[in-house]
């Protein structure tokens, strides 16, 4: 199966999970701080208000194909809701993992590395360098 054939909620599904890791990789690169503390930052980052800024900050940045995957996420109909977030805001954190899935499903590594960088805080993506 080609990554667009995906649903949107299984490609959001497995978008989260890379863009966790890729926070908390960011985070332990080039730190020493204790998992705890590495654990409160990295919530900060992945909770799906920040995921919608981010949605905000990068849409203009993104390739048609891409928009599409993110419009596609954003607007399914999860079975859920976030616990501390607008149904706005979960779904536009939605459209952003649906398009980190459907990247790391397409082998585009570079590419998710530079969405992340525009997305992710500048106390993140400074820890990578």
């Amino acid at each position: 199966m080609r990554p667009e054939e995906y649903s949107p909620l299984n490609l959001a599904y497995l978008g989260d999970a890379v863009f966790e890791l890729m926070v908390r990789e960011s985070l332990v690169s080039g730190s020493s701080d204790n998992v705890r503390n590495l654990f409160r930052k990295s919530k900060e980052y992945v909770r799906a208000s920040a995921q919608s800024q981010s949605y905000f900050r990068l849409f203009d940045r993104l390739s048609p194909d891409e928009q599409s995957i993110a419009r596609r996420g954003r607007n399914s109909k999860p079975s859920g809701k976030a616990k501390n977030a607008s149904v706005a805001e979960y779904q536009h954190a939605t459209g952003l993992e649906a398009l980190f899935g459907y990247l790391y499903l397409s082998g585009r590594t570079e590419r998710l590395k530079e969405i992340f960088a525009l997305c992710a805080p500048a106390e993140v993506d400074s820890n990578e360098k």
